[in-house]
């Protein structure tokens, strides 16, 4: 097993999971580009990385630089000595409910954005509740965000220590 896994760098498992996930791939890759017009998978396929490499991708850079600009940047490690180093990593926070958030935007903008005009005969549902659950959804990511956070912030708190007493001094009674 040790000489295996200085061959390949990892164990067996990881190896079987990526056959697998190759597998899947080529399979799902085959099944699209057997339709009548497979150079339309391709291209969606060209164009979903164009725009996200030239649009989305300084979008959401510049937002975030925006976003540590705005809220700080987070402190600079402490000194060797001091027991308790500044909390890093805050930003992580509010990059992945917005993430969250943003995926299920996109995901269902014709149903949160009522473009869907056919939705409800077919399905028998409702198609003008989606705006209020995506909200909820979102303002629920955001509040455990801030309940994470809070906790994180109040485990890695400085201990409070009483001053102790300067030798030769007495206290004023």
């Amino acid at each position: 097993m040790s000489g295996f896994r200085a061959r390949y760098g990892a164990s067996p498992l990881h190896l079987l999971l990526m056959l697998c996930s190759f597998a899947l791939t080529g399979y799902a890759g085959i099944r699209l580009l057997e339709g009548d017009e497979p150079w339309m998978v391709v291209l969606w396929f060209v164009g979903a990385a164009l725009l996200h490499d030239l649009v989305l991708l300084p979008l959401y850079t510049v937002t975030d630089r925006a976003a540590q600009t705005v809220l700080g940047r987070p402190p600079e490690p402490a000194a060797q000595g001091d027991g308790n180093p500044p909390m890093r990593g805050w930003i992580n926070y509010v990059r992945l409910p917005v993430f969250l958030s943003g995926v299920l935007l996109l995901t269902y903008f014709p149903l949160i954005l009522e473009r869907v005009e056919i939705f409800t005969a077919y399905t028998g549902l409702p198609d003008d509740v989606f705006l209020g659950r995506w909200l909820l959804i979102s303002a629920a990511l955001f509040g455990l965000s801030a309940l994470l956070l809070l906790a994180r912030m109040w485990s890695s708190r400085p201990a409070r220590r009483t001053p102790k007493p300067k030798p030769g001094r007495e206290s004023a009674r």
